[in-house]
C-alpha cells in the first residue's frame, strides 16, 4: 500500500549556530561584497526583486559570524605568508564609523603578498596608521620586505631585531615623485623618468629571454648597474642645483635616501624592482570603498581582512572564490584544528560540488 504520511526534508546545514544561512549563501554575500564590490543595501534590493526579504543588518551579522568561524584559517594564512623569503606590503585608508565620534575616522587595510612558494595574500586591518600595526604583524618575520619607504616600517629594518629584515625599495613609487614634478621641473623630471624606464627595459629583455636565478642577476649586473651608476651621479649633480621645497628636490632626496633599498633587487633573481603586486592586491578595496563607502566598525574591518585574505588568495591560486569559500564554510567546523592549513587555497582539495542554496 502507498505511504500517505508526510515527510519533512532535512534543513540544510548552516555553519553558523542557530543560523538559517547555508554555506553557499554566506559565500554569496562575501564574494558579492569583497570580490564584486556590491554594498549590502544593493544586495538587499537584488534579493527583494526575487521576492526574498533579507535585511542588510542580517547580512552584516552573518558576514561577521563567517569571519569569526574562519579565524583559525586566517591565522594559518598569516603563518604561511610569514614563511616567505620575500614579502611585499602596502596599505590603503578606509573610512570607519565610530559611535564616539560625529564623523567617520580613518582605518587602514594592509596587504602582505607572499612569494611563489607561499602564494597567499594576507590582509590586516588596523584602526590607524601607527607603526604598531606592521610591527605587530611582522614581529616574528625575518627575510626581505618590499615596501614604499613609509616611516612606519623604519623600526623593522634596525639591526638589533631578533630576526633581520632587509628592505627592498620600489622604483614604481620613486617614479611617481618625478611624474608629480613634471609641471614645475619638466626637463629634470623627464630625464629621471627616462633613467627609470631604461631599468624596466632591461627587465623586459630579461623576461623575453626567460632569465631566472643567477642568469638574471648576471644580466642585471651587466645592463642595469651601469644605468644606476649614471642615474645616481646625475641625481647628486642635480641636487646641488635645486631649491629645497621644489617637488623635484623631494623626488631626488627620496631616491638618494632610499638608494640601497632601491638597488637591492639587483642582488637576487627572486627580487623584482617594484612593489606593484601589493598595490594590485589593494586595488579591489579602492574600487569597493567607492560602493560600500566605509566599514561599520573596527570589527567590520577585521571581518573584511579575514574574508579578503581567503577570497583574494583563492583568486591568486586560480580558484573560483565562491566554490572555494562555500566548501571551506561547509567543512571548517568539523575539520581537525591540527590540519587547518589543508584548507588554505594553495593546498585546498574540493569535496563534491557546490551550488547556491537558500534555506527556507
Amino acid at each position: 500500500c502507498l505511504d500517505s504520511s508526510v515527510h519533512t526534508a532535512a534543513k540544510p546545514s548552516s555553519p553558523i549556530e542557530k543560523g538559517l544561512a547555508t554555506p553557499s549563501l554566506l559565500s554569496y554575500f562575501a564574494v558579492s561584497k569583497y570580490v564584486d564590490h556590491l554594498p549590502l543595501h544593493r544586495m538587499e534590493g537584488i534579493m527583494a526583486r526575487y521576492g526574498i526579504e533579507y535585511p542588510r543588518s542580517t547580512m552584516c551579522d552573518q558576514l561577521c559570524a563567517s569571519g569569526a568561524l574562519l579565524e583559525p584559517l586566517y591565522g594559518a594564512a598569516i603563518e604561511e605568508v610569514l614563511a616567505s623569503r620575500v614579502l611585499a606590503t602596502d596599505d590603503t585608508p578606509v573610512k570607519v564609523l565610530d559611535p564616539e565620534r560625529t564623523k567617520a575616522r580613518t582605518g587602514y587595510v594592509w596587504t602582505y603578498v607572499g612569494d611563489e612558494e607561499h602564494p597567499l595574500i594576507v590582509y590586516d586591518y588596523t584602526p590607524g596608521r601607527a607603526r604598531a600595526g606592521p610591527e605587530a604583524f611582522l614581529k616574528d618575520y625575518g627575510g626581505y620586505l618590499q615596501a614604499d619607504a613609509l616611516p612606519q616600517y623604519d623600526e623593522l629594518f634596525k639591526p638589533e631585531r631578533h630576526k633581520l629584515i632587509w628592505e627592498i625599495g620600489c622604483w614604481s613609487h620613486a617614479r611617481r615623485y618625478y611624474v608629480n614634478a613634471q609641471e614645475t621641473s619638466p626637463t629634470q623630471a623627464v630625464i629621471a623618468i627616462a633613467h627609470i624606464k631604461a631599468l624596466y627595459e632591461v627587465e623586459k629583455a630579461a623576461a623575453r629571454r626567460k632569465l631566472r636565478g643567477d642568469a638574471l642577476v648576471a644580466w642585471r649586473k651587466e645592463h642595469s648597474v651601469p644605468i644606476l651608476d649614471r642615474f645616481r651621479a646625475w641625481l647628486l649633480e642635480q641636487r646641488q642645483a635645486t631649491l629645497p621645497k621644489q617637488p623635484i628636490t623631494t623626488a631626488i632626496n627620496y631616491t638618494l635616501s632610499n638608494w640601497d633599498a632601491l638597488c637591492r633587487y639587483i642582488e637576487d633573481g627572486d627580487f623584482v624592482p617594484d612593489n606593484n603586486r601589493s598595490e594590485r592586491a589593494l586595488r579591489g578595496i579602492a574600487v569597493g570603498r567607492g560602493n560600500w563607502l566605509f566599514f561599520g566598525s573596527d570589527r567590520g574591518g577585521r571581518t573584511a581582512a579575514i574574508l579578503l585574505t581567503l577570497l583574494k588568495s583563492a583568486q591568486r591560486n586560480d580558484l573560483n572564490p565562491f566554490d572555494y569559500l562555500t566548501d571551506v564554510l561547509t567543512r571548517i567546523a568539523d575539520h581537525p584544528h591540527s590540519r587547518i592549513a589543508e584548507l588554505l587555497p594553495h593546498r585546498w582539495k574540493p569535496i563534491g560540488e557546490t551550488k547556491i542554496a537558500v534555506a527556507a
